[in-house]
């Protein structure tokens, strides 16, 4: 590539993420999920549009395997083990059997409803199997409700990759009917479990390293964290498991460790899930051909109906047999089942093995990844509403982070107060930290001042509090707690933990 070339790239890549994130305050303004926008402007700028040339499917699935990777870290990352641990058992469930299920019926659709062979059938039905993580973080993240509905569907999106890319891998390498269901069945237990130990592993491993030497600058920290999600994918890659599930796995212990600059970290991991939502995206709408989709578009119709209203209906039930769920809560379920970018970057998958008619396939999967998702991802809040999923009582939380402070093995949490945080008019020694903990300074717009136990506290505030390590938990706790009910937190039952609380019934004393 010479230097012009490089200038140009270089202007034209700026001029797509400018316009991409202009997109996102478009996308915010008309509620509709930011994906869709990402992939016109995909389509706009390819064959049928400006004219780029983009037709290597093998480049497509390296880079979208690679996006996935860093929008799988930052899920986990920035996922409290407190909210998915409730219903952890339930997104697992989703995650292998829902998987199941929902490619078994999307592939007897496909087969007697859309005349498709079993094999590309069955591929089908794999290839739709996922929710997409990028979809769900981003579009429930910004939509309230109970914690378990959230974990369920967080856990799921995060886990549910690893065995679909094992049916879709088989299938396009026509392996799948030569191992035989058992023996696929068992590669896709040894994949998900092997790779969820590798990433535990790796997770624990770098959290120790991180919390017993100091980094020399703030900035090194998030690097070092993504970086090691990073590795627990090519260690599971190298050990023949899923490095999807060792990346989410990583990335979930990393992310609820005591680490130091949890909040810059999430920042900036955010920032590239971000960048690589916007580029896989992009890409996606480039690689697809629009002069395929007349002749696919009946078929994505019908397939995408099944998939939405039969499939993942189904799945939900049989996945929750054993788990005391409403009946409000698996509707719930079945309708956020987001799809988005990760079946077309699983379609990739047969084109880059070149499967007969993996075109006309890619097409199909790209218009229910759009047509779908514009259904879906709006009504979602309405639907919420409609069925109750949103909790009684919502508040922002206080948004805490620490930087370790080696000398006297104490902690440096940083605390700022947000808008409807309930820290408002908290004075400092109503706070209740436990015993040992200082609070040190208040920053207030461009001023600073050491509090008295009777300073109030305000919206915009960032308080300085030095707290000794063993206590750092308690103390964040506590925070939390305030920052929801108020003074009198422990009174309402409040304690700071991440669990539902549908009304008031439960105060008493704290």
């Amino acid at each position: 590539m010479t230097v012009d070339s490089l200038n140009v790239f270089l202007l034209a890549g700026a001029l797509v993420l400018i316009a991409a994130v202009a997109a996102v305050r478009v996308s915010l303004k008309l509620g509709l999920p930011s994906l869709v926008l990402y992939l016109l402007i995909g389509l706009a700028l390819g064959e049928s549009g400006l004219g780029i040339e983009f037709s290597d499917p093998a480049l497509a699935q390296s880079f979208g395997y690679a996006a996935l990777v860093v929008i799988l870290a930052e899920g986990g990352l920035t996922t409290r083990w407190e909210q998915v641990r409730p219903a952890f058992g339930i997104g697992l469930s989703l995650a292998t059997i829902g998987v199941v299920v929902s490619t078994a019926i999307v592939a007897v659709i496909g087969h007697y409803l859309l005349g498709l062979d079993w094999l590309p059938a069955i591929l089908l039905g794999a290839i739709f199997a996922p929710t997409d993580a990028a979809a769900v973080f981003s579009t429930l993240r910004r939509l309230p409700l109970k914690r378990r509905v959230s974990g369920a569907l967080e856990s799921e999106s995060g886990l549910n990759d690893a065995p679909a890319i094992v049916l879709v891998t088989l299938l396009s390498a026509d392996n799948g009917a030569e191992h035989g269901f058992v023996v696929v069945g068992l590669m896709v237990v040894y994949q998900l479990l092997g790779g969820a130990a590798v990433g535990y592993l790796v997770g624990r491993l770098g959290a120790r390293i991180l919390r017993s030497a100091a980094l020399p600058a703030s900035g090194l920290y998030p690097l070092v964290v993504l970086t090691l999600t990073v590795l627990a994918y090519g260690v599971g890659a190298f050990a023949q498991v899923s490095g999807f599930a060792a990346v989410y796995v990583a990335a979930l212990v990393l992310g609820n460790s005591q680490l130091p600059h949890r909040a810059a970290t999430r920042s900036f991991v955010e920032g590239l899930a971000w960048l690589s939502q916007i580029g896989l995206f992009v890409m996606l709408g480039m690689l697809a051909s629009p002069s395929r989709m007349p002749e696919a578009f009946l078929a994505a119709i019908v397939a995408g109906a099944a998939l939405t209203f039969v499939a993942r209906p189904i799945s939900v039930w049989v996945s929750t047999v054993f788990f005391s769920m409403p009946v409000r809560e698996k509707l719930f379920l079945s309708w956020a089942g987001l799809r988005g970018a990760v079946p077309v970057v699983f379609a990739t998958v047969p084109l880059a093995e070149g499967v007969a008619r993996a075109d006309w396939l890619f097409a199909v999967v790209f218009i229910v990844s759009v047509v779908f998702t514009l259904l879906q991802a709006p009504t979602l809040p309405w639907v919420a509403g409609r069925l109750g999923m949103s909790p009684a009582f919502t508040a922002r939380d206080a948004e805490v982070e620490s930087a370790p402070l080696e000398r006297i093995d104490a902690d440096l949490i940083h605390v700022r107060i947000p808008p409807g945080s309930k820290l408002h008019g908290v004075e400092v020694g109503e706070l209740r930290v436990p015993p040992g903990v200082g609070v040190a300074l208040i920053v207030r717009g461009d001023t600073t001042l050491v509090p008295s136990l009777r300073t109030k506290l305000l919206h915009g505030d960032e308080i300085l509090i030095v707290a000794p390590r063993e206590l750092r938990r308690a103390t964040e706790l506590r925070l939390r707690a305030v920052g929801r009910r108020g003074r009198l937190a422990g009174w309402f039952g409040e304690d700071g933990r991440e669990d539902d609380r549908p009304d008031d019934s439960r105060a008493g004393p704290g």
